[in-house]
């Protein structure tokens, strides 16, 4: 089951009151929008977007009947958030990003998120997106495979995955999760199999990254932000790398309207970090509309 990350403080950050409407611009497991419509009842609504369709209909399935009439449901990529809000004629007092994936989207959806599984390569938020992982790996040049490695993973090994995935490729395609990690874990030395982090994490970030244009995304979504948000509304932003992080700060560091309301970069409590482990690398950073 799906734990939220740093909701008291996501409630506190978007200002949260009765009848108030918010935007839930990652529904996920529907976790955020549960705790936001419990607090803006009896008259608050929540548009709740995603781009994946089983996360829709699974948070659907989970989120409390009485609630569910204040809350519209959007199959679409956050990237559009002006023209959905404009589509939807939804005016809102705060947007909520959590960039995280969720854990039903790890363990559910079949779709290649996790090394620790043996799935299709597939890592598509949306089946409608045409690029999946296996196209990547299996057609892409090696330079290319490499650059997105080191740019998207941060990964020191680039060079000798990337050699690696195009000559196994020469033999067979490699079509599963498992089949990639065998072809990692053969490509980097001893020491990086041994360490605490599994060696194919950061490949496995680097590909889910290009393949839903993640970065791009985040990039288009924080002005349009700013442009649909009322004055004295709020924006909160869960990252959970540092690409992501530096995005958010630089882009609400520039922002001539955004008033930072987190001088220093929030983190869960240590309780939180021990008992939920997707928590450890959530960093929140919130800001308000001049």
């Amino acid at each position: 089951m799906h734990v939220p990350v740093l909701t008291e403080k996501v409630i506190e950050y978007l200002n949260v009151k009765s009848n108030r409407n918010f935007i839930d611009c990652t529904l996920g497991s529907g976790a955020h929008t549960s705790a936001i419509v419990k607090h803006n009842r009896p008259a608050g609504k929540v548009l709740a977007i995603d781009w994946d369709r089983e996360a829709i209909t699974r948070a659907r399935s989970v989120l409390s009947k009485p609630d569910l009439r204040r809350i519209t449901f959007v199959e679409d990529n956050f990237s559009h958030l002006e023209d959905i809000t404009k589509r939807e004629k939804f005016h809102a007092s705060g947007v909520l990003l959590d960039l995280g994936m969720s854990s039903d989207q790890l363990e559910l959806s079949k779709r290649g998120f996790s090394f620790q599984k043996n799935e299709p390569l597939d890592m598509r938020y949306s089946l409608e997106n045409p690029l999946t992982a296996a196209k990547i790996v299996n057609y892409w040049s090696k330079n290319d495979i490499t650059r997105m490695l080191k740019e998207y993973g941060q990964e020191q090994f680039a060079n000798q995955i990337a050699e690696a995935i195009t000559k196994e490729r020469k033999e067979h395609a490699i079509a599963r999760t498992q089949e990639l990690v065998k072809v990692i874990t053969g490509a980097v030395p001893g020491w990086y199999r041994r360490r605490k982090i599994h060696p194919a994490t950061k490949t496995f970030q680097a590909l889910r990254i290009e393949v839903n244009n993640e970065l791009e995304n985040l990039k288009a979504v924080i002005p349009q932000v700013f442009r649909v948000l009322g004055a004295g509304g709020r924006v909160v932003i869960i990252s959970f790398h540092s690409l992501e992080d530096r995005i958010v700060k630089y882009a609400f560091k520039e922002n001539p309207q955004a008033k930072i309301l987190t001088k220093k970069v929030i983190i869960p409590s240590i309780v939180e970090r021990e008992t939920n482990p997707r928590a450890r690398s959530a960093k929140l950073r919130a800001a308000e509309k001049l």
